[in-house]
């Protein structure tokens, strides 16, 4: 396997497709690797998994860790110069679309296109009309689930745990449930790291989003275009989110995948990468 190694010592893992003279970096390989790989004609894509994520580096030392998205930040920053690349392109899917926009705002010169795939609000906590969010039927039912589900934790061998917990958990990501067995196979419980990701979240990645404050000026920092991908059923990050981003980034377009959810590229493809395609140009 290959690593970059980051200033503070943490070996993060990363996988390459195609060899084009664009550069695009996707955080998170462990499960977008496979399918956007596909937009590797023409162009190099380099994936990698974040610290504590997928197969780079568990973290047993809390400050490594305890900064949370801002670290993100640097790693991607530590990845563009590994591969001596000086504008890169982006493609950010859940909260890492608000870490590309974070990038973006502090290195304008390094970036040149943004892709956020169902980003979390700017504003957390921001509740939206009820047509700007979904709050259904499954949203109840499986957060009353893995409430249950919970009550087994100490008793349940870890990686059954896991694989319980995304049973359950996978209905978010789909607007029909039958869509679930398109992703049943991304194997978040095959990897330490990923069993032990709620812990992490809720520990260090969800308070470094909750104490995240925009002011205008900070949108304005962010110079690249940039195509806003949001499904309007998304269950985990609000539709009126993607909305928003799209009317504050100054160069910002959204798409609205009507019968999409958290993972639209799964449930409508054709239409998520021909989108991804024509803002690249091809």
């Amino acid at each position: 396997m290959s690593y970059i190694v980051t200033e503070d010592g943490v070996r993060l893992h990363y996988r390459t497709a195609g060899s084009g003279p664009d550069t695009v970096v996707v955080p998170n390989a462990i499960y977008l690797y496979d399918q956007f790989q596909t937009l590797a004609h023409g162009r190099t894509l380099i994936f990698f998994d974040m610290r504590n994520r997928g197969q780079s580096d568990s973290i047993s030392d809390p400050a490594k860790l305890s900064r949370g998205i801002h670290h993100d930040v640097d790693d991607i920053e530590t990845v563009r110069r590994h591969f001596g690349v000086d504008r890169v392109d982006l493609i950010g899917h859940s909260y890492l679309a608000l870490v590309a926009i974070l990038y973006a705002m502090r290195y304008p010169e390094h970036v040149n296109r943004i892709v956020q795939i169902g980003p979390p609000s700017p504003f957390f906590g921001k509740q939206y009309p009820p047509d700007q969010m979904c709050a259904d039927a499954v949203l109840g039912d499986v957060w009353g689930q893995l409430g249950e589900l919970q009550k087994q934790r100490e008793s349940t061998d870890p990686i059954e745990f896991c694989r319980k917990w995304w049973a359950i958990m996978l209905r978010m990501f789909v607007a029909d449930g039958a869509g679930v067995s398109k992703i049943a196979d991304w194997g978040f419980c095959d990897f330490p790291n990923e069993r032990n990701f709620m812990g992490h979240f809720m520990g260090n990645i969800l308070p470094s989003l909750q104490a995240l404050t925009f002011m205008p000026e900070d949108f304005a920092k962010v110079t690249a275009p940039v195509l806003t991908i949001h499904g309007r059923k998304d269950r985990n990050s609000p539709y009126g989110g993607g909305m928003e981003w799209s009317s504050l980034l100054p160069h910002a377009r959204l798409v609205t995948v009507e019968n999409g959810a958290h993972v639209p590229w799964i449930e409508a493809p054709e239409m998520v990468f021909g989108e991804i395609e024509r803002f690249y140009g091809r």
